[in-house]
Order: C-alpha cells, then sequence, then structure tokens
C-alpha cells in the first residue's frame, strides 16, 4: 500500500529525511513515531506529493507516485495536524464544498454520518471562526472520510482535542480500518499510537531506527521486567535466595508484597516461583507490569536510541 525505497529530502546540508526505506501493508494501522522534528511531516508531504524527494522512491497502491498521481490521490484521506478551514462557511458548506470537489454521491446523507460520528451534527450550521481547534480537527478527520479512500494519512490526528474527542476519533479509526482501510499515522503521543497500531516505525533525525509490531517494541525499548509477587509470608531465606540470582536487578519488599526487577531477556517467573517454594513460601500471586510506549519512550531520548540501535546490530549479527 505504502512503500517508501531510500528516501532522501535535503535542505542545503541539512537531512529532514535521510534514506528512509518502510513498508505500509494493505489494512495495517501504521504508527509513525518520533519526537517534533524528528521528519514525521516531511515524509507526509512527499507521500502527498507535495514536497519532492532529493533522492529516492515513493510508491503507493504499487505506483510511482510520479506517474498517475492525481488518480492515486484520489484514493486517499488526509487529516493534517492544524486544519486550514474558510470561516465564514459553515461546517455543512464547508463538507458539502469538498463533496462537490470529489463528486460524493447521496451527499447529504454522508454528510450528515460523518457529522454524526465525530458528534459535530448539532453544529452543522455553525459558522467554522466559531469552531475550537478540537472542533476542527474532527471536521478535519470527516472531510477526509468524505470521499471514501482506501488509504488513510493522519499526521497527529488527535492535536487539540480533548479525552472524549480523543476517544471519539480513536474509535472511528478503528471502525475505519474494520472496513478494510489502510491507516497511516504518524505521531509523537506514544500512548494512543499504542492502543491502535500493529506495526510501528521510529524515526529520530529523519532516520528510521526501528520498525517492529508493539510487542517486539516494547521489549526492545526496555532491559528490565518488573514483576509484583505476592506472598503469604516474605521470609528472609526467601529473600536471600532471590538477590542471588544475577537475572534479578533489583528487589523491594512492602510487608509480603515483593517488586521485582528482572532481566527482560527471557521469561524467568517459573524459576523465581520454583525458589520461592523451596524456600517454603507460598506464591498467592505474580504480576507482570509490562512497561508502556509512553512510559519507555515519552521522547525519544539518546539512551533510547543507542538501546535500539545495538540490539537492531544484534538481531543482524
Amino acid at each position: 500500500m505504502i512503500r517508501t525505497q531510500n528516501l532522501l529530502k535535503k535542505y542545503n546540508e541539512f537531512k529532514a529525511v535521510d534514506n528512509l526505506s518502510l513498508e505500509v501493508k494493505e489494512g495495517e494501522i501504521y504508527g509513525f513515531l518520533g519526537p517534533n522534528g524528528a521528519g514525521k511531516t516531511t515524509t507526509i508531504l512527499m507521500l502527498l506529493g507535495i514536497l519532492k524527494p532529493t533522492q529516492g522512491e515513493v510508491y503507493l497502491f504499487g505506483q510511482n507516485i510520479t506517474k498517475n498521481f492525481l488518480s492515486i490521490k484520489k484514493k486517499m484521506g488526509v487529516v493534517s495536524e492544524k486544519q486550514y478551514l474558510y470561516k465564514e462557511m459553515t461546517a455543512g458548506e464547508y463538507l458539502n464544498f469538498f463533496a462537490d470537489l470529489y463528486g460524493v454521491k447521496n451527499r447529504k446523507k454522508k454528510i450528515d454520518q460523518l457529522l454524526e460520528a465525530v458528534n459535530l451534527l448539532e453544529v452543522r450550521n455553525r459558522k467554522l471562526g466559531a469552531f475550537s481547534r478540537g472542533m476542527q480537527q474532527k471536521l478535519g478527520f470527516a472531510r477526509a472520510l468524505l470521499h471514501d479512500p482506501q488509504l488513510l494519512l493522519l499526521d497527529e490526528p488527535v492535536s487539540g482535542l480533548d479525552p472524549t474527542g480523543i476517544k471519539q476519533i480513536r474509535d472511528l479509526i478503528e471502525q475505519e480500518n474494520k472496513k478494510g482501510r489502510t491507516i497511516f499515522i504518524s505521531s509523537h503521543l506514544l500512548s494512543e499510537v499504542e492502543r491502535l497500531c500493529g506495526k510501528v516505525g521510529i524515526i529520530n533525525k529523519g532516520r528510521l531506527l526501528a520498525e517492529d509490531t508493539m510487542d517486539n517494541l516494547r521489549k526492545r525499548l526496555t532491559d528490565v521486567v518488573e514483576l509484583e509477587i505476592e506472598l503469604t509470608e516474605a521470609k528472609k531465606e526467601i529473600i536471600d535466595t532471590l538477590a542471588a540470582f544475577d537475572f534479578i536487578k533489583g528487589l523491594k519488599r512492602e510487608k509480603n508484597l515483593l517488586t521485582i526487577k528482572i532481566k527482560a531477556d527471557k521469561d524467568y517467573r517459573a524459576q523465581i516461583s520454583e525458589a520461592i517454594s523451596r524456600q517454603g513460601g507460598v506464591v498467592l500471586g505474580i504480576k507482570k507490569k509490562e512497561m508502556s510506549l509512553e512510559e519507555a519512550f515519552i521522547t525519544i531520548t539518546e539512551k533510547n536510541i543507542s538501546l535500539l540501535t545495538e540490539k537492531e546490530k544484534e538481531a543482524a549479527e
């Protein structure tokens, strides 16, 4: 559905996007992650044909975008981080204008359905100059879906939304994906990407550092996993036995609850349970605390980048 090959965008000597090769399969929700200034928006502008690459190729729907771009563009819907609206138009007039451009059939019904989906039906006759930023963002999403595109390109799609608005857009993205739409989400809000995307690519300073499933990526972003173990009695012998294991990197006791940090290279829970049992302990429960992307990667720090790059090299060797 989307494929870039050695994509490069330079401004004088500055590389906004550097040798980017990625692939998004049909039907995927793909998350494109990175801090502000990482090269996400530049990449999207090249996917849209707005910016011309310094070098490399972009393929959409199996076709190079330099050929038949107008027919390719009709299959795409786009939501940018900021909407540029005609402030004197009403919401209904705005969507009707774009429905006319795209030749949408049954446009009134379609417009009403989309406005209802983003909770704007009651303000369809309000002028856009009176819309909050969150309302503008939801209207932009409705506009992107008007012509029933096969591919949605979303650049910071929940920017400016309150928690209710974020959930509405998240639900809408999931619904559209279930209909078979491929969705490409560029964002720095990791918690939202984590909820929606099956596969992600991480970009920083214009380079793609990692591309993997959410579960695999989460594992690669941390060296340790945290376990909470509840015992009938946290005896000294149990603490001493566990502390002797080299895979345990931290141990804290609070009454009969142990919080243990272990190496993330494999699952050590059976070994821990057996050791506790040998010392006469009884395990009431073991809870594995998964590190979220938000916790591990709120911003892409140099430490995270080094960790990803090292593990990428290890996997290749």
